[in-house]
């Protein structure tokens, strides 16, 4: 990469934080007066709003009136943060683009160095948690486990501990652009797409304000996307599964036809019917589900919905490769 001047934009992606974008806004004026000439970086700041419904949106019109390096998408409902920076890629018309969250738990002042390995040559510089301040030990063992179970059946390299903070390049962004699939899992995207990347560690910081808008429920939803769209393990486990409990049925039904030859006919004990109905039912009650959710997905994909829908729009550079206005 030579060393003229580039074009770098860095999306928020924002839902309901009203809180947190007075501190976001602040800190990153600061960032962008002191680095956009030592970097030699034309910064762009854009905000996708993700259907939020408190004061996020008049903040963010009113900042991006008054500074002409903000730009702001907002979709018409609240279609998921997966799906809202799916917009923003699709809106970024730079050379680059930087993924932070607006709660300030990935500290904006990190950029510069990002911009240093981009520089030497990386298109995919991506953020590696040393540490997560603020984040249960509950919260933390299951992130361990979900990489590991995900690196395993994934059959490709997995980023661990690593988040959206990351700084993508030119080829990254257009890449990602081409994958429209509807149920979305960036962090598994990311590493997909291949290209040369490298990491840095940095320890992450607490909310600024506000709460998380994660729960587990949502996490666990997330972690089947990864695992769903990117293995068919699943499936082989409901065939070894089945096999196995097939097997373990035709075995049992051979001792009982032994037993009742030799020793004559006995009453059946209501205790070991009923452990075989269970454990054949919830066997097949699995499979079922397993197959079910991968045919959703399919279903899913199959009605050609768009991704996301914009209400309203503001963005500088509109010639260079902002898709329409409806989505994709």
């Amino acid at each position: 990469m030579t060393e003229s001047r580039r074009t770098l934009t860095v999306m928020v992606p924002c839902y309901n934080e009203q809180e947190s974008l007075p501190l976001l806004f602040e800190r990153m004026d600061a960032l962008i007066a002191e680095s956009s000439k030592a970097d030699a970086v034309d910064y762009t700041l854009m905000f996708v709003d993700d259907g939020s419904s408190d004061n996020t949106r008049p903040l963010i019109k009113e900042y991006a009136a008054s500074h002409p390096y903000a730009e702001y998408v907002f979709l018409s409902r609240n279609f998921g943060k997966e799906k809202a920076m799916f917009a923003g890629i699709e809106h970024t018309h730079t050379d680059g683009l930087i993924i932070i969250d607006a709660d300030l738990q990935d500290p904006p002042e990190l950029i510069p160095q990002m911009i240093e390995l981009w520089r030497a040559g990386y298109d995919d510089v991506y953020a590696r948690r040393r540490s997560r301040d603020g984040e249960s030990w509950l919260k933390k063992a299951t992130s361990r486990w979900y990489y590991d179970i995900l690196q395993r059946m994934a059959g490709i390299a997995i980023q661990k501990d690593t988040g959206d903070f990351r700084l993508l390049d030119r080829k990254c962004i257009d890449a990602l652009k081409r994958l429209d699939e509807s149920e979305r899992n960036s962090k598994a995207l990311f590493s997909w797409i291949g290209f040369r990347k490298i990491e840095f560690l940095y320890d992450r910081d607490k909310r600024a304000a506000g709460t998380t808008h994660w729960n587990y429920w949502k996490l666990f939803h997330l972690a089947m996307d990864g695992i769903t769209s990117f293995s068919t393990a699943p499936l082989n486990i409901a065939i070894w599964l089945g096999g196995i409990t097939s097997f373990s049925a035709v075995v049992y039904a051979l001792v009982i036809l032994v037993k009742t030859l030799v020793q004559g006919i006995d009453v059946p004990g209501y205790a070991s019917t009923m452990m075989v109905v269970l454990l054949l039912g919830g066997a097949q009650l699995l499979c079922l589900g397993i197959i079910g959710e991968y045919l959703g997905r399919i279903f899913k994909q199959t009605k050609g919905r768009p991704n996301y829908l914009v209400q309203e729009e503001k963005i500088n550079d509109s010639e260079q490769g902002t898709p329409d206005p409806d989505g994709r």
